[in-house]
């Protein structure tokens, strides 16, 4: 059991931390270097997979601290290995042909289409298809169709969530079950998270302070539980500028920086 901790930051990446374009984290270097200075572990959680979640926090120079993957289905460096993506998958393709043809999965492409769709390097795109507990991929079908598919998977375990890019299949988890488990670990006496997508509305509102992070290719997330708050804030700069502006104001506001 970790001591407690001052502060535990629990941060989104795409369209969040990383900019939703050139996938470029610099703009957040000030509020990055508070954050080290005062000793606050950075909990990175994403729809990555771990290995890609693994190569940011190399680059973040934040190795050794735990990650929430792939939208909450997994826990990188603590204990929750079960591999729940081959299931899925044949799940997913027991669907009748009408549902399953409009949704393409991460594991219906090859890595150079991924790389066209998300901007990922090919090495970075053969990354983001090491999947371990969730599907993310593309809707083309109508609305109502869409709403077929999300019932029909529901029906089977399978539950679908709206993120930054990507319609993202798990069995259920989300970013908040993992945060619950790591706050267990750190018992940090304050707690800030930061997301951009509707995936992350659970972990915003787990949070002391929760931060939705502008971001002008989706629409604005819908008002949370409880706003408007002093406890919610709604940045307006979008990706790394935002984050980096709202966690140095909530360092000053709690006496950390």
């Amino acid at each position: 059991m970790k001591a407690a901790t001052s502060l535990v930051v629990f941060s989104d990446l795409d369209g969040t931390l990383l900019d939703h374009d050139t996938y470029a984290w610099s703009a957040a270097t000030p509020a990055l270097a508070a954050l080290c200075r005062v000793n606050a572990p950075l909990i990175l959680s994403s729809s990555k997979t771990a290995v890609e979640i693994a190569k940011i926090q190399s680059d973040l120079d934040i190795i050794g601290t735990p990650a929430i993957v792939e939208n909450g289905a997994g826990l990188l460096g603590m204990d929750r290995t079960a591999d729940d993506y081959a299931r899925l998958r044949d799940i997913l393709n027991t669907l009748p042909a009408q549902l399953r043809s409009p949704f393409e999965g991460f594991g219906d492409m090859d890595a150079a289409r991924i790389a066209q769709i998300t901007g990922l390097s090919p090495a970075g795109a053969a990354d983001a298809k090491s999947r371990a507990y969730s599907e993310p991929g593309l809707w083309s079908g109508d609305s109502e169709s869409r709403t077929a598919f999300v019932t029909a998977l529901a029906d089977h375990g399978v539950f679908a969530r709206e993120g930054g890019r990507f319609l993202t299949l798990s069995f259920g988890a989300t970013k908040a079950d993992g945060m619950a488990q790591i706050i267990d670990t750190y018992r940090p006496q304050h707690t800030i998270a930061l997301g951009d997508a509707p995936n992350d509305i659970e972990m915003l509102g787990a949070a002391e302070y929760g931060v939705v992070i502008a971001n002008p290719s989706r629409a604005p997330l819908p008002p949370l539980p409880g706003e408007p708050s002093p406890h919610i804030i709604r940045t307006t700069q979008p990706g790394p500028e935002g984050w980096n502006a709202a966690v140095l104001t909530l360092l000053q506001r709690l006496n950390l920086d």
